[in-house]
């Protein structure tokens, strides 16, 4: 009795530090949510961040069709509010989700349990480690009532594994290649990896090499590929450049 009552203190003590940590990142961010729903505030913001940013190279596939960027400028409607009731709620999950994650760039990769979209078989996500080689992981989060009119899918928030398999097939159809699994009914996948809304990670040797930020801003395409590429240098050396 007394060993439960003493870890039910530290818990609460934990979620009440993190409170008091978060709580000014929280007000932050919704200051500037609050902001950008200023129409001339968010041009201006949206517009200047797009003349920072350099010209993007388009890249042609071998049938001469344009290959979309990695990492395509964010674009919000005018029509779109950002602060709401649905956005405050998900950043403050989000950031707490943050905190509190078990995965850090240089540290053990949790090996936690995710399920098999075809029979809701349980296996871990090391199981699909291959030796020495790198483990790519894109985690991706349904929308939660926060959405835009610019996102191509609204998916909602899934009551059982039928949802989450629904929501799976249409992200796997721009990567059928790839292995596919779900993240349990309790989240475990996401809580340990800080998955919300996207998140990328390498992992070798159980190790996680690569922690990208948290999506939307945060999710960058873009360094994935920078640090698969040099991992191919170090194996087979710099690639001739094209002239």
């Amino acid at each position: 009795m007394l060993r439960s009552l003493l870890l039910h203190s530290l818990r609460l003590c934990a979620q009440t530090a993190s409170c008091l940590v978060l709580f000014p990142r929280f007000l932050g961010t919704a200051f500037m949510l609050w902001l950008l729903d200023f129409l001339c505030i968010r041009k201006h913001l949206l517009g200047r961040r797009r003349r920072g940013q350099p010209e993007i190279e388009v890249e042609l596939n071998s049938d001469g069709e344009e290959v979309p960027p990695d990492d395509p400028p964010v674009c919000v409607s005018d029509d779109n509010r950002l602060c709401t009731l649905a956005s405050l709620r998900a950043v403050w999950h989000g950031q707490k989700l943050d905190f509190f994650k078990q995965a850090h760039e240089g540290g053990p990769a949790p090996n936690s349990e995710v399920v098999l979209p075809d029979g809701f078989q349980n296996q871990h996500i090391l199981d699909y480690a291959r030796g020495n080689r790198p483990l790519v992981l894109n985690f991706a989060h349904p929308s939660d009532g926060w959405v835009t009119t610019d996102s191509p899918y609204s998916i909602p928030q899934h009551r059982s594994l039928e949802d989450r398999v629904s929501a799976a097939r249409v992200l796997q159809q721009g990567a059928p290649e790839c292995a596919l699994v779900l993240d349990t009914m309790t989240n475990s996948s996401s809580s340990a990896y800080g998955a919300y809304f996207e998140r990328l990670y390498i992992i070798q040797s159980g190790t996680i090499m690569y922690q990208g930020g948290r999506g939307p801003d945060g999710y960058q395409v873009s360094e994935l590929r920078t640090w698969l590429e040099r991992y191919d240098e170090q194996l087979h050396g710099p690639q001739p450049r094209r002239v």
